[in-house]
């Protein structure tokens, strides 16, 4: 039995019923629309995966540890499993990888159909409430049924977009069956909600600019930064830049309070090196020079920030301005007063860590017949297809080690 019907659920049911004959494969989902997050992924496209994964690309468990999973299960595999299933996917310019119908229910067709064609059975909605191991058998209970399963994959996901069904009943159920999870629990690819000091972001809702963003220490040294577009909104900051970093930055402020968020909003370059560029402005408004490189809203918010008229001549600033404005452009702290929750969530930080399953088989450590996949364990990825194929790279082990645990 595998409980739940997403991406990694699917793919462990897939997997086994390809590679063993003999199993009776059953997938419970509590969802009355099976593939809600599918559906939703990449805007309805679907973010099936990228061109190119690495572990650098994940938080949570040790890199060298989902290194090993990766490799089992490439971006190089999905493509071919997609297109066999007659999936073709297209590779866009920022190395995301959708179909080429550029929709959603094309991939969730796909995997349903596949289910269907190996004889694999899928009951919903059916909410698992609990789960409990007699000898070499799992009692599984919804609220007015009971069904015997002699393996059990955990395939729930995490917290992320409730609506789904990924409501966090899964912690549960692991711990029930001996596992931990992480001390924290939180959303990751989240946006973030600014602090009364940083309100003026709120003024530029609807501007997008492509920025370097950092998070760094209370001392200064950088954790981590990543360079993308970002979406100033009604409520603070979104789009993929703001996405990425939300994980890293709430981490580290839950272990360093005085932690930063950092926007370079003109990508690159040091505060040297733009206040060299700004003092050769000359007679060219301050205002039009920055409409070269930023978006003017943002360029005139900025002025404003540091008390300079944009219609100005740059030869006009004072020491004083130029300085103020070139630390704005390219070291704009962000006060962040929280994020928007696990209901506007992507994935999951955090989960049953790493070290309570076996990696190449994805079999718990903790419990015989019980395997664990997708968003439960404590990994997530940034942006881009990373989560997809780590969930697909979860099910094609899990589903090769049930088939071998039957006899093939």
């Amino acid at each position: 039995m595998i409980v739940g019907a997403g991406a990694a659920g699917s793919m462990s049911a897939i997997w086994a019923a390809r590679l063993s004959s003999d199993a009776r494969i059953v997938i419970v989902d509590g969802a009355k629309t099976l593939g809600a997050k599918i559906l939703v992924a990449g805007g309805g496209r679907c973010n099936v995966t990228h061109e190119k994964v690495l572990p650098k690309d994940y938080a949570g468990g040790s890199r060298n540890t989902i290194k090993k999973m990766l490799k089992a299960w490439t971006a190089s595999d999905t493509i071919a499993f997609f297109e066999e299933l007659g999936v073709e996917l297209k590779c866009e310019d920022t190395g995301k990888m959708f179909p080429v119908t550029d929709s959603s229910k094309t991939v969730l067709k796909a995997l349903l159909n596949e289910c269907d064609r190996l004889g694999v059975e899928i009951v919903h909605p059916w909410r698992v409430m609990s789960i409990v191991k007699y000898d070499d058998e799992f009692i599984v209970c919804s609220n007015d049924e009971t069904l015997a399963a002699n393996r059990v994959v955990i395939a729930t996901g995490g917290m992320a977009l409730p609506k789904s069904g990924s409501d966090g009943a899964g912690y549960r159920l692991v711990k029930s069956l001996g596992h931990s999870v992480t001390e924290r629990i939180e959303p990751a690819l989240v946006p973030m909600v600014v602090a009364s000091g940083s309100k003026w972001i709120t003024e530029l809702s609807g501007i997008a600019a492509r920025v370097s963003i950092e998070v760094r220490t209370g001392t200064g040294k950088l954790i981590v930064r990543f360079s993308n577009d970002l979406l100033c909104t009604h409520f603070g900051m979104s789009g993929p830049a703001a996405l990425d970093v939300s994980r890293w930055y709430f981490d580290a402020k839950f272990d360093d309070p005085k932690a930063k968020l950092v926007v370079n909003w003109v990508g690159d370059g040091s505060f040297d090196a733009w206040d060299t560029k700004l003092q050769e402005i000359g007679k060219q408004s301050v205002g039009g020079y920055l409409r070269l490189v930023i978006p003017d809203r943002l360029g005139r918010m900025l002025c404003s920030r540091c008390g300079i008229d944009p219609a100005s001549a740059g030869h006009a600033m004072t020491r004083e301005q130029r300085r103020a404005l070139a630390h704005m452009l390219v070291e704009c702290e962000i006060e962040i007063a929280g994020n928007r929750g696990f209901t506007h969530a992507e994935v999951t930080a955090g989960g049953v860590p790493l070290d309570e399953v076996d990696v190449s088989t994805m079999r718990s450590r903790v419990c015989e017949g019980l395997w664990i996949v997708g968003e439960i364990l404590d990994v997530d990825g940034r942006i881009g297809g990373f989560n997809f194929q780590w969930a697909w790279a979860n099910g094609y082990i899990a589903g090769k080690s049930i088939a071998s645990s039957i006899g093939g």
